[in-house]
């Protein structure tokens, strides 16, 4: 089981949209740097909507070559077509990544039947550990609890990555999920307490700007000292709020940049931080340390 904070890698793009591998190494030995407790390639936050199938494995293949079994590493290898998702996660499970994360099918609008099917087809397709990823907000797809623990009797689907923010239904699925089956937030507002509360880490948009900050709050909420914890989440409250200030990954990626870590550069139909929310951000930045 994975544990911990695990950063949503934003894919660094030059301005022309194209993948930029030196500055994808870059933030590879960032977060190794800081404590990062594994990276998750390509997931949403990765702007996987965007890229191609082999521009997606290319960038799995980079990020498994570049972490070299340093910490693991997380593939997203979700679809809207469970044909796809397969392709996806078969191809990542022969690049050596250590787990998927499979977002729900989106658009599609399955019911709760078709969302079993779909993983369990996923599941029974390839032999590697798969995390589920429950985020309605985005997908207008929401995986019931029930749903989901059912998906956790398949001996390979390993973990959730509960988006919706509902601490109430974090501890239902805490209290009722098997021993081996991981819950991760996928909300960094709500991160500490679904960890106080017995979840086993965050898959974070956050950590992208303060990877050590997310990785030491995390620690702390997972043993269960909720004072440090609390002390440690403060500064970074603010990044957790305005890092959504519009579609997620457009702010992130811009505070990336203003970091220096990499060029601007995002794919349409995104388009960069408009000039109105630049100082929103940055205040977050630097009350959270990382300016």
């Amino acid at each position: 089981m994975i544990y911990g904070s695990l950063v949503a890698l934003v894919t660094p793009m030059d301005r022309a949209g194209d993948v930029d591998q030196a500055a994808l190494e870059r933030l590879v030995e960032f977060h190794i740097k800081n404590n990062t407790d594994a990276i998750v390639a390509v997931g949403t936050t990765g702007e996987s909507a965007t890229l191609d199938v082999e521009e997606h494995c290319d960038v799995v293949s980079r990020v498994v070559k570049l972490v070299n079994g340093r910490i693991p590493v997380i593939a997203g290898t979700g679809a809207n077509a469970t044909r796809e998702a397969i392709t996806l996660t078969a191809r990542s499970a022969e690049l050596g990544v250590d787990a998927c994360l499979l977002v729900t099918p989106y658009y599609n609008k399955p019911g709760q039947e078709g969302l079993y099917q779909h993983y369990k087809a996923i599941a029974e397709a390839v032999d590697i550990p798969q995390i589920l990823y429950n985020v309605p907000g985005r997908t207008a797809c929401d995986m019931a609890d029930e749903t989901s623990l059912r998906l956790a009797e398949i001996p390979n689907i390993v973990g959730l990555k509960d988006a919706t923010g509902d601490l109430e239904r974090a501890a239902w699925l805490i209290a009722n999920r098997p021993d081996d089956f991981a819950l991760y937030s996928g909300d960094d507002a709500t991160a500490m307490d679904f960890v106080l509360a017995g979840g086993d880490g965050v898959i974070s948009v956050t950590a992208n700007i303060t990877p050590s900050s997310m990785h030491e709050m995390i620690q702390a909420a997972r043993n269960n000292d909720r004072e440090l914890a609390v002390t440690l989440n403060q500064p970074l409250t603010g990044l957790h709020r305005d890092l959504f200030v519009e579609a997620n990954p457009i702010p992130v990626k811009w505070a990336v940049q203003e970091m220096g870590l990499i060029a601007a550069g995002i794919r349409l139909p995104l388009t960069e931080l408009a000039s109105e929310n630049h100082q929103l951000v940055r205040a977050a930045m630097v009350k959270a340390g990382a300016l």
